[in-house]
C-alpha cells in the first residue's frame, strides 16, 4: 500500500489451502451464511482465455455472489504480489462499503502474505536491465547469475533455486538499479509496516494427505476431459507464446509438451498428476510460514462457522 492509501479497518477473513482441497465449495456457504463478496487469491486465475487449467470457477457457479479478481489481465500481461495487494485492497474497500464482509479465498500463499504481512512497493524496476539480465540467462544459463545473486544478495539466493530464473533475474534486477540487496529491501518493509494494514482472520484448510491426493488426481484427469487440450491450443490460436509465465504453469506446460510431442497422453496424465501433488506440498510449506493462520480440517464446517462467527463478533 502507499502512504496516500488509508489503512483498512474492515474485518476480513481468508480461506485458503492446497488446490483440490474443496475451498471453492466451502467458501460459497460461508459466502451466503456471512453476508460476503468473494476476493480471489489466485495467481492464475486473474488471467483471461485460462479457465480449465486454473479450475477456475464458471459464472453459473456463482450462485450470484459476487467475485473479484477474476479474469482482470490478459496472459501476456504481467501480474504479480504487487499488483494483487493493490487490487485486492481496492476490492475489499469497495466490498466494505457495501456493509459486506470481504472473503478472501485461494491457493496463492505469497499473495496472502503480501496482503496480511505487507509488500515493499517502491522496489526499483527496469525493464533495459531486466532485458539484459534474461538475455544471459539464455546465454549462460540461470546457474551463474544464481551465483551473482549469492555475491550481492545471499540471504535471496538461499530462498532462490538455481533454475528459477524469474526471481533471480528479480533479484539482480532489484540490486543493480537501487545497490539495496532485495532481502534488505523486505526487512526494511517489514520493519515500516509491521503486520501490515488488514486485521483478518486466517483459516487454512487441510485434510488427509491419501484424499487430498485422490483429489487431486481426480482433478486433474477432469481437467483432461474438460476441454484442456482445447483451452492451450486457442491460446496459441491467440497468439499467446508458449514462453509466456502462465503457459508454463502447472497444466499449461504439461499440455503443451503433449502438443509439441515429447510425451504420451498417459505419460502427460502422469506428470500433471505427480507435479500438482507436488505443488500442493509446496502450498502447505507457504501457508504454515504466515503468521497468524488457524489450521481446520476441510470436513468441520461447524467449527469453521463457529470461529469466523465469534471472531466477527468481537470484530
Amino acid at each position: 500500500m502507499t502512504d496516500a492509501e488509508p489503512h483498512i479497518i474492515t474485518p476480513i477473513v481468508a480461506l485458503v489451502g492446497p488446490t483440490a482441497i474443496g475451498k471453492t465449495a466451502l467458501s460459497l456457504q460461508l459466502a451466503r451464511d456471512f453476508n460476503c463478496e468473494i476476493v480471489s487469491v489466485d495467481s492464475m486465475q486473474v488471467y483471461r482465455h485460462m479457465d480449465i487449467g486454473t479450475a477456475k470457477i464458471r459464472p453459473e457457479e456463482m450462485q450470484g455472489i459476487p467475485h473479484h479478481l477474476i479474469d482482470i489481465v490478459n496472459p501476456d500481461e504481467e501480474y504479480d504480489a504487487a499488483r494483487f495487494v493493490s487490487d485486492a485492497t481496492r476490492a475489499i474497500r469497495i466490498i466494505g462499503e457495501k456493509g459486506k464482509l470481504p472473503l478472501l479465498t485461494g491457493g496463492t500463499g505469497l499473495y496472502l502474505k503480501a496482503l496480511t504481512e505487507g509488500l515493499f512497493t517502491v522496489l526499483p524496476e527496469n525493464k533495459e536491465v531486466r532485458k539484459e539480465l534474461q538475455e544471459r540467462v539464455e546465454s549462460e544459463g540461470s546457474s551463474k547469475l544464481h551465483e551473482e545473486l549469492a555475491d550481492c544478495d545471499p540471504e535471496s539466493a538461499s530462498r532462490i533455486h538455481p533454475n528459477d530464473s524469474m526471481r533471480i533475474i528479480r533479484g539482480l534486477e532489484i540490486f543493480t538499479c537501487s545497490g539495496i540487496p532485495w532481502s534488505t529491501h523486505l526487512r526494511r518493509q517489514k520493519e515500516e509496516e509491521g503486520r501490515g494494514a488488514f486485521d483478518a482472520l486466517q483459516i487454512a484448510l487441510t485434510c488427509n494427505r491419501e484424499r487430498l491426493y485422490e483429489r487431486i488426481n481426480h482433478r486433474s484427469r477432469l481437467m483432461l476431459e474438460e476441454g484442456l487440450e482445447a483451452e492451450v491450443e486457442n491460446l496459441l490460436n491467440l497468439g499467446y507464446g508458449r514462453d509466456l509465465h502462465p503457459m508454463n504453469a502447472i497444466g499449461y506446460r504439461h499440455m503443451l509438451q503433449y502438443l509439441d510431442k515429447v510425451c504420451s497422453y498417459d505419460e502427460m496424465l502422469e506428470l500433471l498428476q505427480r507435479d500438482t501433488r507436488r505443488y500442493a506440498k509446496r502450498q502447505y510449506t507457504w501457508f504454515r510460514g504466515i503468521r497468524g493462520i488457524e489450521w481446520f480440517e476441510v470436513a468441520d464446517t461447524e467449527s469453521i462457522n463457529k470461529r469466523i462467527d465469534d471472531w466477527l463478533n468481537i470484530n
